[in-house]
This record gives structure tokens, C-alpha cells and sequence, in this order.
């Protein structure tokens, strides 16, 4: 050990960086010579790694070491795989290409008897293991979860959680068990479970209302004290747990009356006793207020936590100033009184000179800018921006003061001096959607034509005066937006001469800090004037300088200004007036090139081949089969010829049971090749095609999510008060002042919610847009000749679920928990029978009746078994489907929303080209309710194929209307809400919200194709996801797992060979999704593939709810 201290004692002697370097150098170059050595023993190989971590630490590269560090992992006693498992948690990253040569490891250690290596091989699991090699560890770790140990089941939830993170699909399959890692009865193991619940409730809140009544129970039992002493701190009862709480109960009761009600004792508890003067209960506290403000509000625990802002605000500390700041600005637009209450310190916060205060203070007033207090605002903002040095705050802080400035500016001249200053002040670190938006505001206009004008002139003139001053320098992008506006609108101003203005912007182009990104803007602009002036000499002029330029983009478009210039008709018709949102008519068939291409095939070139035929063509030859019978002393190191990212799947018969799926990694290999019902598929001629197994369409269980949002009150705040305090001071006085105009339109007239959300102002300038926006027309998917096709907006990688944003002054009904409707509605055929209309798996998944710390000595409290009640008002009028669809297959008639006189029904109709949405709107009253209007909000995830909006003269008394509207799915999600609303006149109007909960199942169709287009088509495919999934004893054999698959996924099955399967499926309208399956030791390995990203996550998800469920 002191020769391991040594270098350590000479660095910290060192005085010169230079020095420091030197001797690192010198000790990596001894390290390495000695870790290479044969002779070296692993205790050794120890010492030797400890001194490589500090030289790493130190940002010195070490690389040689980490294969020595997996090697340390992978042998040796307990203390060696300790430091090797150090090592190479701290040199690698989740990503890096020997993580490969660990996972064996880990796979070993996971299974050994050893209470220590089963805790290193999950630490480095839940720190750096690869996505790709979960499913290798991922049983194991499942089993983890049963051990008899809290600290390998602790660690084992740890890693499920980064799973969650990192590949969430693959982890989908197991929520019933982080419930029972949630009623463990130790502590730890509870709290870690809260990450995984965290993360999942944020996703999806709906999903898990249901645990309301338990994480309620664990906060009590927490506040009180009955928690083991180990986890307080500072004699506050566990903070960070308590902390994680409050966010889950925020999540799960926003906008939900029934579920916020169960909160609100503890709530109140937590406030009470989160009285110590500690940093971490003011944590607690601001948790706390945040909940209070996020879920539906009860008037004395608003009053509570303001009173608990108010101390925050008020304190002299800088830290609880900014607390306070930060939580004011989060409930600012649910109780704008409470900014009223303390106008006066926030006025003092915007010169604080701590950076950090005003920032916050500055976001503050930019959450409650209106019409009325926009101008003065703006110019604190930018007063602050011209301080500013941090590139991150002025990019921020540049956004905010556009986006105020299009949607609440006074004036023209106001908005285009804000905007100027915007661009001059933020530089180059705008962001490039600022001016991309400004310039397409200029270009799109507004609903008057006369305020078009207006904007545009005075823009024109602002830039020419900016262009006036002498020695000015102006950022790039702000030059660039001056040459576009001029360039497009310069002669609407007829006072000026269009020579001068090509004069000012020939000046630029000879400037040698003008980029030449920024001088192409400019020759674009020249010729854009050009084109509506006479002969000009500047022109003349700049052409002939730039048409030597070295810069190749000048000189190119200096070229094309001379021969546009030649011929004014041409250049005119190029370059119309105020066309830059004119729709563009594009062949995209390129059939201006059927000459030329009808001419080269004449003289004997070869004809365009897709690119998925030339991919096949070389496979085919680098990759032939060897179609030579193998030897008999066949073995598993052949598995570096199986099957490749790009090989069909229906090959892999041929393989040993080491496949190209990585998804078997650890399974045990064979050393002889299995033959056993494999059919010939392959002869010299390429893919024998084979006749279709004809498989009859099976059921569809889409998924239904559950919420409920409800309206909330609007509160009244107080006025300003009018009288004033005659003695005070001029510096007062000033701030009184300023207080007047910032936080004026805080009043009642704000509109302003409790719950969080203002009516939308009218924006000054709203876009009117130009643009005709056209869908391009379906393409028909030919698997003979060109699989690979385009696919519209679902090609989207970044899908996510979405969630419907409500207004909180309209009275809102949707599909609540409470009122649990079945998870999976039958999709069904006119012979089979209908599902009830209640689902039993939610109920059964409670948590379970045993202490969640049973070992602790803390009371229990269970969570309420009783059933939920039904509140819905049952109508005597119960719709039904006409006959032209009763014999297509549908739901379940179910109810939407309600109120005295309507009630909304809703039933899913699964056509083969689209899901018919079917609305049942029933006049209860016993009078006739007119103008009843339906309409159906634009979401990112769903696109109706007719107008959204349906309109009924009248419903007379006692009787039931009906609409039908086709949806399709526009960007992937596992579940999304489809809102609405219905409005209607009686005796006043009235106006309901909805939300239809849809499923990516409702959108899935079978594909019928035959096992040579699944081959061709598979072969295009690069979106690819694997997985094993276990098979219960129902589905021992292949066929009987893909009989399940194909009844509850509606996937089409192409043909089954041995022991392997191919499925085929679509997502509407016709994005194809292709899955391989193969059985073995009571596993089944699925491959899909599908040329959108995200269609494979997202069934291979449903795919494990059955396989799980069956």
C-alpha cells in the first residue's frame, strides 16, 4: 500500500500542470507494462487497478486497462470482482462495446449462492448494463425479487427501475410484481418501488388511481414516525421519502375530486408537522404546497400553504427567498391574489443582486403578463438580457420575449422595435425558430390586409434606418432577417429609391464579419429587388465582382443574377411578389425525365433497381446457402454464420440452436444440428414459395384508459387596495408605481381558475395561414416490386402516449376510474358472444392485505375493499347500433358523459379500413334540445378522416340521435384519449366535455400475404425489436401460443415451420408490422419488424400482456 500511495503523494507535490501530466504519464506507462505482464497475480492486478481509478479520475485516458478490469470481475475472490466490478462501473458507459464480454459474468454471479456477488452483479446492472442484453438477465433478476434477503430485493428493484428507463417495454409484463415490491414488509424495498410508481404514474395516472388508498397509507405511517429511526434525518421521519409521496399524490389527484379527498388529512399532517427549521422539511413544505395547488383544492389548505409561500417569500435567507419565489410562480395562475399579497417584494426582488432571485422574479412576471402589463414587462426582461452573459439564460429569456411579444403587443411599431431588440441582443444563440417564426408571421399575415401593410412598411423602414448608422454591427441572424424582409417587401415603401437600398446591401456583401451563410441571404435579397427595378448599376456592379469569388455559393449566385438579369420577363415570373407561402407544385414522379431515362435504356444501360432488391441481390451472393450436408461433429461456434440483422427469419431452421436473435442470449446451447420437422424452403432458384395457411381472423381486446377530470372554481381574489400611506418615500413611491403596472390585470375580470389554467387571451397578432396543406395520396404497397414505401406521420421515432389538457371552467365527464369500464373490450364477430361490460383485473390487482412492514411494529393501514359505487344516472333510452353494423364486430355501448338532459354514449366499430367511432347523443328531458353541436378536439396521436365537427337542429324529447366518425391512428401511442365536447341549447346553454379512450389495438388489422412476400418484405424492413417471452402451460406448443396471438392481436398467421412461425399484421392504413417466432424450452423468442420505429415497441408490449394474461 505505499507504493500505491506514492504517486498520490507526488501529484499532490506538484505545482505545474506540465509537472502533474508528467508524472501521470510516467506512472500509466509503468501501470501498463505491469498489468500486461503474465507474471502479474491478481493482487497485484488489484493495487494496480485502484491507481488506474484515480488516474482516470483525474481525466487522464486509461483505456488499456479496461479489458484488465472485466478480467479482475470475471475471477478471482470476493474483494478482486469487487474492485473489478468498481472499475468497470466507473471506466464504462451503458454503451460501450465491452460491456458485451461482461454480461456471462453478471449471468453467473446473479445465480451464484453468494450473498456479495449477487449484489455487485445487480449494482452493475442497475448502473451500465446494455439495453440489447436485458432479456439475458432480465428472468433472473424476477426471481431476485422473491429472495428471502431486503437488500438483493431492494437492489433487485433498483435495476427493474433503470430497465423501466432504458427499455420500458420489456419490463411491462411484471407490474403485478413491483406491486408486491411496494407492500413489502421492508422499508427500503418499499421505497425503492416509489421510483418505479413515480415514473409509471407520470406516464399514465389513470392506470393507477386505484393505489391512491395505499401510497395515503405508507405518507401516514411515514409522517408518524413508524418508520425504523435509520431513516431519519435530522430528526425529520425519512424526507426524501416523504418527498416522493407528495409527487405521486400530486400526479394522481390533479383535477379529481374523489381521489384528491383521500389526501387531504394527510396533506394537513404533513404541513403540521414539517415545522423544524431545516432545509429538508423546507423541501417537505414546498412539496407540499405544490400538491396542495396541483390537486382539486380545499379551501383551508390553500389558505395553509399560502400562508407557507408567504414565509418563504418574506425570509431574509436567499435560499428560502428563491423557494418561495419558485413555488409562487408554480401557483401564481391558480391564486393570482397571492402575487397581489406580495407585490411590493417582488418589486424589491427585481434588483436583487443575487442573479439566481431576479431570473426567478423575471419568471414570475412572466406567468402573469396580459394585455394590460405586457410593455412594461418586456422591458425588465430585456434589461435583464442585456446584463446577462450565461448563453443558456439568453436563450431562455430571448424565447419568452417573443412569444409575449406575437401574442399580447399593443402596437406594430411596439412588436417590431421588441422584436429588433430581440435579435440584436440575443446574437447568434437565438434559437432558429425565433426568426423562422417571425418571418413566417410577416409572410402569412393577419385577418386584415391593412394591418399586413402596416407591419410590413414600418418593418421596411426600421431595417433601412438600422442599416443607416454608421459602424453598426449587427448579429448574423438578425442580418439575414433584415435581407429577407427587405428583399420580399422593400417596395412597398415607394418614398425610397430601390438603388439606395441595393447600394446598403452591396455595402454588406463587401464587409469581411458578414459570414457567407449571411451573403447568400443577401444576393437573394439583391435579386428579389432586382426583379421589380429597372437596370440598375449596382447590379451590374456586384455581378461583376462576385463573379470571381472564391466563395463558390457567392459566385453561383452572382452567376444566376446575370442570367436572370438578361431576361426581365423570366425573372419576374421566377420571383413574384409576396409569394413565400404559395403552395409549390412538385412532380414527385419525375416524369420530366422520361426522356432522358427512355434514351439511356435505348443504349443498352441497365434499369433502376430498388434499393430492397439490390440488398437482397447481395445477400445473396455474399451470403449464399451451403446447401452441403454438415458434418456430424457440428458445433456451436458455427453461430457466427446464423442469421444476421438483415437475413429473412424463415432461414433460421437451418441454423443450430444458437440464432441471430440476441434475445436467447444464455440459453444452452447444442452441438448437433436439429432437423426435426424442418421443410424444405430453399432451392437454387432463391425461397421456394409455400401455400398459405388460411387462418381465420381472430378477437381483438382493445384497451380502455381511465380518467377523470372535473372542473374547479373560479376564485375571486382581492382588489388592489386604493388607499396608499401619504409619508412615503420618492423610492416608494416609484415602486408603487411600478407595482400598479406590473400586476395590473390581476383582478376578477383576469378570468383566472383556481385550478391553474387562465382563459385564453385573444393574441394581437394571429397568423392567418397561406398555406394549403395537402396530404400526399396513399401509396398501394406492392411486396412484388417495392416493399419499402412511404408511410406518413407514424414514422415518427419519438412517440409517446398522449394525455387530454382540459379547461377547468367547463364541467368535464370522462372514463373514470371509479367507474372502471372492462381494460379489454371484446372485439367481436356477430357468433361470438359479448364480454360483460366490467373488467375483474383491475379490482384483482390490489394490493395485497399483509403489512407493508410487518417487521417494524407500525400500524397498518389497508387500503378500503368495498366496491366502487356507479354515479352515473341510469336513462331509460339505451341506444343500440344500427343493422348495417351490428354484423360488423364492435363494444360494448358505453357511456361517455351526462348531465340532467343528455347523455352521451360511445361504441367502437372495427372496420377493415378504419375504427368507426360511433356517438349516441339521448335527450333525457322531456322537452327538445337544439343546436346541439358535437365536436372532436385535434390530437397529435389521432386523425379523423371527416370533419370533427357534427351538428344536430334539434333532438326532440325522449329520443336518441347518432354520428359516425372514421379515426385513424397518426402517431403511435399504446393508449391515448380522443376529446371532445357537446354543446346544446335548453333553457341556457350548456356545454359538456368527453374523452374516448383508444387503444393501438382499435388500429391493427390482419395482413394477409404469402410466405414469399413476408420474405421480400422483411428483407426492406431496419425497425426491429426482440424479446423471449415465457409460455404457460396452455400454450405448450407453437400453435397453440400463436392461436393466442392471433386471436387477441389480430395478427394474420403465414405459415408455421417446425418449431418456427411468421405473423403478419398493419396498422392503419397501411403500415405493415412482421413478427418471427420460435419456440424452445418452453420459451418464445419474437422478432417484429416494421418500417416505423416505434410499432414494434408497442406490440411486442400487448404481445407480453397476453402471453402474460393467457
Amino acid at each position: 500500500m505505499a507504493r500505491q500511495a506514492r504517486p498520490t503523494g507526488r501529484l499532490l507535490c506538484a505545482t505545474q500542470p506540465g509537472e502533474e501530466e508528467k508524472l501521470i504519464q510516467q506512472e500509466l506507462t509503468s501501470l501498463k507494462a505491469t498489468v500486461s505482464a503474465p507474471t502479474t497475480t491478481l493482487v497485484s492486478a488489484v493495487k494496480c487497478m485502484v491507481r488506474l481509478i484515480y488516474c482516470e479520475m483525474l481525466g487522464y485516458e486509461s483505456s488499456f486497462g479496461y479489458i484488465h478490469a472485466i478480467k479482475l470481475a470475471q475471477q478471482g475472490n470476493l474483494l478482486e470482482k469487487r474492485v473489478g466490478y468498481l472499475a468497470v462501473s466507473l471506466f464504462l458507459h451503458e454503451n460501450h462495446e465491452l460491456l458485451l464480454l461482461l454480461v456471462n459474468t453478471v449471468v453467473k454471479d446473479l445465480q451464484s449462492t453468494n450473498l456479495v456477488e449477487v449484489c455487485m452483479a445487480l449494482t452493475v446492472v442497475s448502473q451500465i448494463f446494455p439495453r440489447e442484453m436485458i432479456p439475458a438477465v432480465l428472468p433472473l433478476i424476477e426471481d431476485k425479487l422473491q429472495h428471502s434477503k431486503e437488500i438483493i430485493r431492494r437492489k433487485a428493484v433498483q435495476a427493474l427501475y433503470k430497465f423501466y428507463l432504458i427499455a420500458p417495454n420489456q419490463v411491462q409484463h411484471i407490474h403485478d410484481k413491483f406491486r408486491k415490491a411496494l407492500c413489502d414488509r421492508d422499508a427500503g424495498v418499499m421505497a425503492a418501488s416509489l421510483h418505479i410508481y413515480l415514473q409509471m404514474i407520470k406516464e399514465n395516472s389513470a392506470g393507477y388511481k386505484d393505489l391512491t388508498e395505499s401510497f395515503v397509507a405508507i405518507l401516514k405511517q411515514v409522517v408518524g414516525g413508524k418508520l425504523p429511526v435509520d431513516f431519519n434525518y435530522h430528526s425529520v421521519p425519512a424526507p426524501w421519502l416523504q418527498i416522493q409521496l407528495l409527487r405521486i399524490l400530486g400526479l394522481l389527484g390533479k383535477d379529481d375530486p374523489r381521489t384528491s379527498e383521500l389526501m387531504y388529512d394527510v396533506l394537513d399532517e404533513s404541513l403540521r408537522r414539517a415545522e423544524i427549521n431545516h432545509n429538508v422539511t423546507y423541501a417537505i413544505l414546498f412539496e407540499c404546497v405544490q400538491t396542495i395547488y396541483t390537486i382539486y383544492p380545499k379551501s383551508e389548505l390553500l389558505e395553509k400553504a399560502a400562508k407557507c409561500i408567504g414565509k418563504f417569500v418574506l425570509s431574509p435567507k436567499i435560499n428560502l427567498k428563491y423557494l418561495g419565489l419558485k413555488a409562487l410562480t408554480y401557483v401564481i395562475q391558480q391564486d393570482p391574489s397571492l402575487a397581489l399579497q406580495h407585490q411590493m417584494t417582488i418589486i424589491e426582488c427585481l434588483d436583487h443582486p443575487d442573479p439566481i432571485i431576479k431570473r426567478e422574479t423575471l419568471e414570475l412576471l412572466y406567468r402573469i403578463t396580459n394585455g394590460q402589463n405586457v410593455v412594461v414587462i418586456v422591458q425588465k426582461m430585456l434589461d435583464y438580457l442585456k446584463e446577462s452573459k450565461e448563453e443558456y439564460t439568453i436563450i431562455k429569456l430571448v424565447g419568452k420575449i417573443a412569444e409575449l411579444a406575437e401574442k399580447y403587443a399593443p402596437g406594430n411599431e411596439w412588436f417590431m422595435q421588441t422584436m429588433n431588440s430581440v435579435f440584436s441582443v440575443g446574437g447568434d444563440v437565438v434559437h432558429p425558430d425565433i426568426p423562422n417564426n417571425f418571418l413566417r408571421l410577416l409572410a402569412e399575415g393577419f385577418d386584415d390586409g391593412k394591418e399586413d401593410y402596416q407591419l410590413r412598411v414600418y418593418a421596411v423602414q426600421s431595417y433601412l434606418a438600422l442599416l443607416e448608422e454608421e459602424g453598426a454591427l449587427y448579429p448574423q441572424k438578425f442580418l439575414q432577417v433584415m435581407s429577407w424582409v427587405l428583399g420580399e417587401y422593400s417596395s412597398l415603401v415607394t418614398d425610397v429609391d430601390p438603388e439606395v437600398i441595393l447600394t446598403k446591401l452591396h455595402s454588406l456583401l463587401k464587409k469581411t464579419c458578414v459570414t457567407s451563410e449571411t451573403k447568400v441571404w443577401i444576393m437573394a435579397a439583391v435579386t428579389k429587388i432586382a426583379s421589380r427595378a429597372p437596370s440598375s448599376k449596382t447590379v451590374d456592379r456586384l455581378i461583376q465582382e462576385f463573379s470571381t469569388s472564391l466563395d463558390t455559393c457567392l459566385r453561383q449566385s452572382a452567376f444566376e443574377l446575370k442570367r436572370l438579369s438578361e431576361d426581365k420577363a423570366l425573372m419576374k415570373n421566377l420571383l413574384p411578389f409576396d409569394a413565400s407561402c404559395n403552395d409549390l407544385v412538385v412532380d414527385a414522379s419525375l416524369s420530366f425525365l422520361d426522356g432522358f431515362v427512355a434514351e439511356g435504356l435505348g443504349r443498352g444501360a441497365a434499369p433502376y433497381k430498388p434499393h430492397h432488391q439490390r440488398q437482397e441481390e447481395k445477400l445473396s451472393q455474399e451470403k449464399a446457402l451451403n446447401f452441403e450436408p454438415y458434418g456430424l461433429s457440428f458445433t456451436s461456434s458455427v453461430s457466427s454464420s446464423g442469421v444476421t440483422g438483415r437475413q429473412s427469419p424463415t432461414g433460421l431452421s437451418f441454423g443450430s440452436d444458437t440464432s441471430g436473435n440476441s434475445a436467447e442470449t444464455g440459453h444452452k446451447e447444442t452441438n448437433t444440428l436439429k432437423l426435426e420437422g424442418v421443410r424444405k424452403l430453399w432451392g437454387k432458384e432463391g425461397y421456394l414459395p409455400k401455400k398459405e395457411n388460411k387462418v381465420g381472423e381472430g378477437k381483438e381486446p382493445p384497451a380502455v384508459s381511465c380518467g377523470s377530470l372535473l372542473a374547479g372554481q373560479v376564485g375571486e381574489p382581492p382588489a388592489l387596495r386604493s388607499d396608499q400611506d401619504a409619508g412615503l418615500s420618492a423610492e416608494d413611491q416609484e415602486k408603487q408605481q411600478l407595482a400598479s403596472t406590473l400586476f395590473i390585470g390581476l383582478g376578477s375580470s383576469a378570468g383566472v381558475s383556481l385550478m391553474g389554467k387562465t382563459d385564453t387571451a385573444t393574441q394581437k397578432f394571429k397568423r392567418k395561414s397561406k398555406i394549403n396543406e395537402t396530404q400526399n395520396s396513399e401509396e398501394v404497397l406492392d411486396f412484388q416490386n417495392s416493399a419499402a414505401s412511404e408511410f406518413g406521420p407514424l414514422l415518427d421515432p419519438n412517440a409517446e402516449d398522449c394525455e387530454g389538457n382540459t379547461h377547468p371552467m367547463l364541467q368535464k365527464t370522462s372514463l373514470c376510474s371509479s367507474d372502471v369500464l372492462e381494460d379489454n373490450l371484446a372485439f367481436e364477430t356477430p357468433q361470438s358472444p359479448k364480454k360483460p361490460g366490467l373488467d375483474d383485473r383491475l379490482s384483482g390487482s390490489r394490493l395485497s392485505q399483509s403489512s407493508l412492514f410487518a417487521d417494524s411494529n407500525i400500524e397498518i393501514f389497508q387500503p378500503s375493499s368495498s366496491a366502487r359505487r356507479d354515479s352515473a344516472r341510469q336513462t331509460p333510452l339505451v341506444p343500440s347500433l344500427p343493422e348495417e353494423l351490428e354484423d360488423l364486430a364492435h363494444s360494448e355501448v358505453a357511456e361517455l358523459c351526462q348531465s340532467e338532459a343528455l347523455a352521451l354514449y360511445f361504441c367502437k366499430v372495427w372496420t377493415g379500413d378504419s375504427l368507426l367511432l360511433t356517438v349516441f347523443l339521448s335527450n333525457k328531458a322531456t322537452s327538445a334540445l337544439n343546436a346541439v353541436n358535437l365536436v372532436f378536439e385535434e390530437t397529435e396521436h389521432f386523425q379523423m378522416l371527416e370533419s370533427p365537427t357534427y351538428q344536430f337542429p334539434v333532438i326532440e324529447a325522449q329520443s336518441v340521435e347518432r354520428c359516425q366518425k372514421r379515426v385513424w391512428m397518426d402517431k403511435i401511442c399504446t393508449q391515448g384519449v380522443l376529446p371532445g365536447s357537446v354543446k346544446y341549447q335548453s333553457e341556457v346553454e350548456t356545454r359538456l366535455e368527453f374523452s374516448v379512450a383508444l387503444s393501438l389495438l382499435d388500429f391493427i388489422r390482419p395482413m394477409e400475404m404469402t410466405t414469399e412476400a413476408f420474405g421480400k418484405l422483411w428483407l426492406s424492413l431496419s425497425n426491429d425489436v426482440k424479446q423471449n417471452l415465457k409460455m404457460s402451460p396452455s400454450q405448450g406448443s407453437l400453435s397453440a401460443a400463436l392461436n393466442t396471438l392471433r386471436q387477441n392481436l389480430k395478427l394474420h398467421v403465414v405459415d408455421i415451420i417446425g418449431d418456427e412461425g411468421i405473423l403478419a399484421c398493419q396498422l392503419l392504413p397501411s403500415v405493415p408490422c412482421l413478427l418471427h417466432c420460435r419456440a424452445h424450452s418452453g420459451m418464445l423468442a419474437v422478432w417484429f419488424r416494421s418500417p416505423c420505429s416505434a410499432l414494434p415497441d408497442s406490440l411486442l408490449y400487448q404481445c407480453q400482456k397476453v402471453m402474460e394474461e393467457s
